[in-house]
């Protein structure tokens, strides 16, 4: 069996899907069924796709056979397998989760007939920017996700909606502006778009047009992963969507800027040494993010600076330099999506039993639902990196890594990400502990002290009428949380899968244009 030519079907059955589901778009739940249906095909797909490059190598196909330059080229290696995988489960999981919302509250939140095929739209866009073979090919996943997220961030049509889907867009456009600008000058100097002819045209060009085209490729990959100081845009968009919509725009769509960058710095530009700009810019990302999650009162606007702060993880690894810090980043990739997508889904449930986000309002959470504050605090431990969860596991590889390079900057960004680590515990348990622990709300104390320091969401009220929580939620809540506890238990065999995935894409330069590593 040809294995490669499944790779279409991963970007094709969603988009199928997508139509699927708008032409019965009058029967909800055969609606359902469509969309659940496609993604349980896709998953099949994406882990034998994941199976055999792992076993051979890296994988492609040419679309219509159409050969580079010209055609369209779909690539699987380790990387974006493992990727795909991921997405994919985070998808499912998130579809599940807003169906159980949908049959408690109705199509308020996320109407089945808009939300279903819109977000296959979101999942094919995706999918497609992580096996695009060619820039262009990886632009116009971009697009799609862009056009897709905007429907999804806007869903309900509230002020506060309307206002952070405005702000999501023009940031988004500044991005893919820079990006196609990117695609035009490297396609005027070589000829080619496809990432592979690239590696080797780079090189023959010009300083001057190496360092342009490379930095407009960077500052426009960092705007998608919310990179400081292009980041300011994320804490303000991502918290007044709906639940579901947040949980999966916060677990996989930063991560699509950062596969871009990984493949910018180690296929196209490995020649160059932008480590240094790297790192000094993840460690900025890491402690500006992280002091802006102390300062929120609001839960979902906390957790989205957490998610900025996070990024700086994995852009470190990256500025290392070196294979073994490139696996550490793609397993902390792995954990920090369903770490992230868990945190946002928990966090809906707990806004659902307590009728509002912000701290200021919240309380006794704990006597209400001890099965939904254990959701919460397990993945809270993990992604402040307690032992033995996956977060320390990620976060130890890489300190050992950053020692292992033995260089100023280097100590100065382990002593950054030890106490980045310890801070994130710091808002985390201080939610635990006044959401959760907290008996109730003293109205002469709710606004003194700490809490009137906190920053409530400056665009949407924190709070919203409290609801009941369907068995559907909880349960797909649950077997998230059992997936990422998963990351630990299985921590050997995800981790030697990442080394080999490292290995791969630093050896790529290797690998002749549409052949196996």
């Amino acid at each position: 069996m040809n294995v490669a030519a499944l790779i279409p079907l991963i970007v094709a059955l969603p988009l199928l899907g997508a139509a699927v589901s708008l032409l019965i778009g009058r029967h909800p739940r055969a609606q359902i069924v469509a969309t659940i249906g496609a993604f349980a095909l896709v998953l099949a797909v994406a882990i034998t796709v994941l199976l055999n490059v792992d076993h051979s190598g890296r994988m492609s196909v040419v679309i219509g056979g159409w050969e580079a330059p010209w055609g369209i080229e779909l690539v699987a290696d380790r990387l974006s397998a493992i990727l795909v995988v991921v997405a994919t489960l985070m998808l499912l999981g998130v579809l599940m989760y807003a169906t159980g919302q949908g049959v408690t509250d109705g199509d308020a939140e996320t109407p089945v007939t808009i939300f279903q095929p819109t977000y296959l739209v979101l999942a094919a866009g995706l999918y497609n920017a992580f096996l695009a073979g060619d820039l262009f090919n990886m632009f116009v996943g971009f697009e799609i996700m862009l056009a897709a997220s905007y429907v999804l961030i806007t869903l309900g049509g509230t002020g506060a909606r309307i206002r952070s889907g405005v702000i999501y867009i023009v940031v988004s456009l500044v991005s893919s502006t820079l990006f196609l600008t990117a695609i035009a000058l490297l396609y005027g100097a070589t000829g080619t778009v496809n990432m592979a002819q690239l590696a080797e045209r780079i090189p023959q060009l010009p300083e001057p047009v190496q360092l342009i085209v490379h930095l407009a490729l960077l500052l426009g990959f960092c705007i998608k992963a919310a990179v400081f100081p292009v980041s300011f845009w994320l804490p303000d968009s991502y918290p007044t969507a709906p639940a579901p919509v947040t949980a999966v725009f916060a677990g996989l769509l930063t991560k699509v800027g950062v596969y871009a960058i990984i493949r910018t710095e180690t296929q196209l530009f490995a020649g160059h040494d932008v480590n240094t700009p790297l790192m000094v810019l993840s460690l900025f990302t890491l402690l500006i993010g992280i002091m802006g999650a102390i300062a929120q009162a609001d839960i979902r606007r906390l957790l989205s600076f957490t998610l900025v702060s996070h990024i700086g993880y994995m852009l470190f690894g990256i500025s290392l330099g070196t294979e073994a810090a490139l696996a550490a980043t793609v397993y902390y990739m792995v954990h920090h999506i369903t770490v992230q997508t868990t945190l946002f889904l928990s966090i809906g449930l707990v806004e659902r039993i307590g009728g509002t986000a912000s701290l200021t309002r919240l309380a006794g959470v704990l006597r209400a639902s001890p099965l939904i504050s254990a959701l919460f605090l397990l993945p809270a431990l993990n992604l402040g990196g307690i032992p033995p969860f996956s977060g320390f596991i990620g976060k130890l590889a890489l300190i050992v890594d950053a020692a292992a390079l033995d260089t100023p900057l280097a100590w100065v960004g382990i002593g950054v990400m030890v106490a980045t680590s310890l801070l994130t515990l710091y808002p985390l348990m201080r939610v635990w502990n006044l959401a959760f622990w907290r008996p109730s709300v003293d109205p002469n104390r709710a606004n003194t002290g700490l809490l009137r320091s906190l920053q409530e969401n400056p665009i949407a009220s924190s709070t919203v009428a409290q609801r009941s929580v369907s068995r559907l939620m909880v349960g797909v809540t649950i077997a998230m949380v059992l997936l990422m506890l998963a990351l630990t238990v299985f921590a050997g065999p995800l981790f030697g899968l990442a080394e080999r995935a490292a290995d791969g894409i630093m050896n790529l330069s290797a690998t002749s244009i549409g052949g196996r590593r």
